[in-house]
């Protein structure tokens, strides 16, 4: 399963910065990037390979509140994807 998530961020720097910082967090929550894309300078765009949803998902809707607010992002949107 993989998932797409977008973000709305207010400075890139600071973004990539907090979220290369991050990368472990994530790894121990079953998400394992696979591509990052930006989106003019307030959008970036990341895809994941998720192996446990339900862990992925509990981080999200929890302890990625810290990083969203050390990389200045104002909103998350989350896309759960299977290969059809």
């Amino acid at each position: 399963m993989q998932m797409l998530v977008h973000y709305s961020i207010d400075d890139y720097a600071r973004f990539k910065s907090a979220f290369d910082a991050d990368a472990e967090d994530r790894s121990n929550n079953s998400m394992a990037l696979l591509q990052l894309w930006r989106e003019g300078g307030d959008s970036v765009w990341a895809l994941f390979q998720v192996h446990d949803a339900k862990k992925a998902r509990a981080y999200l809707d929890g302890a990625a509140g810290v990083f969203n607010s050390q990389a200045g992002v104002s909103a998350t949107r989350a896309h759960m994807l299977e290969t059809a």
